[in-house]
């Protein structure tokens, strides 16, 4: 059988007498088990859509029916334990782009005590997600987590540096300014980089701010003048376009003039677009949102789906693996 010698098979005692199981044997299966290759595509299916909708494809692809919840479980399991494989390191790279943003996802909280199926609660939790890249080449690498900013500032650093970050590296970031984001970045690339306000995020505060300056039949015009002058390095031009159009600070409830001087005010030196063009470098967010897309919200966000934390890391992490590359090499090790 497969080249297993007698003395190589399981011998076990039942009921009926004594009986030889060299085929589980070979295949390294207990109990209720399952072979590598088949946890292996129980988690592949697993990771990418509902555990219902994974258990009917194995039954259409391979003709094996396995109930839902054993497939929650073995996707789980290999998603906590996948993490400890490292993606491949990039060569060093010159010059690295890399993102940093938040996405909500829908978790349980369970009580605390007493019945805590009848006391839990139905809360958002903020992924954060990195991604980096070298300028030059295709593919990131990524990093996302539930966890404190402390590791998520950790996991960032981390992230760029599988991408090919050293000492001597340009480091470019991007993002839409959010001040968790801008002090992680200080923190970890200050020394060697730049952060670089996303245009279309400005573009939206100065098209809200120019129907209240000049109505909406001028406002295009008047966009474009100030979209000029930010890609020209004239960032005082524009803050001066807004400065007496500001609405009072207890006024009207919304202040688009107000809050979109506020907005490029406080981060007037994350606005040089005129050196990015330059150096050919990208000024928009466009990376890590769609990242947001096909790495979280595509799994993570499905209609009615609600995760415990644990479970929702263990995913997140499993996905992240797969997208850096990571998938065969954990098969190949287990």
């Amino acid at each position: 059988m497969g080249g297993i010698g007698i003395e190589e098979q399981v011998l076990r005692l039942g009921r009926r007498g004594r009986r030889l199981r060299p085929f589980c044997q070979a295949l390294g299966l207990g109990h209720r088990g399952y072979s590598l290759k088949l946890q292996r595509a129980m988690t592949d299916f697993g990771a990418e859509e509902s555990f219902q909708r994974a258990s009917q494809r194995l039954a259409e692809h391979y003709g094996i029916r396995i109930h839902s919840e054993a497939i929650r479980q073995q996707t789980l399991h290999h998603g906590k334990a996948i993490g400890a494989i490292e993606p491949k390191a990039a060569a060093v790279a010159k010059t690295i782009v890399t993102q940093m943003d938040g996405s909500l996802i829908p978790v349980v909280q369970p009580a605390k005590s007493g019945d805590k199926r009848k006391g839990k609660t139905l809360a958002w939790r903020e992924v954060r997600v990195c991604c980096a890249r070298a300028v030059g080449r295709e593919s990131r690498l990524y990093g996302a987590t539930l966890g404190s900013l402390e590791s998520c500032s950790l996991l960032w650093a981390q992230t760029a540096r599988y991408a090919g970050l050293n000492g001597k590296t340009h480091v470019h970031g991007v993002g839409d300014g959010a001040p968790w984001i801008l002090e992680k970045f200080q923190e970890n690339f200050a020394p060697q980089g730049e952060y670089l306000l996303d245009f279309y995020h400005v573009r939206e505060y100065l098209a809200r701010a120019a129907k209240a300056i000049v109505g909406e039949k001028k406002a295009r015009g008047w966009l474009r003048r100030q979209q000029g002058r930010l890609l020209n390095h004239q960032v005082a031009k524009v803050l001066r376009s807004l400065g007496p159009h500001r609405e009072p600070e207890h006024g009207p409830q919304e202040t688009p003039v107000r809050a979109a001087h506020r907005y490029l005010d406080q981060r007037k030196f994350h606005l040089d677009y005129q050196s990015a063009r330059q150096r050919q470098l990208p000024m928009g967010s466009g990376e890590i949102e769609s990242t947001h897309r096909h790495l979280i919200q595509k799994r993570l966000k499905l209609s009615g789906a609600w995760w415990k934390e644990t479970n929702a890391q263990a995913l997140i992490t499993l996905r992240t693996a797969r997208a850096n590359q990571c998938w065969n090499t954990y098969w190949t090790k287990n």
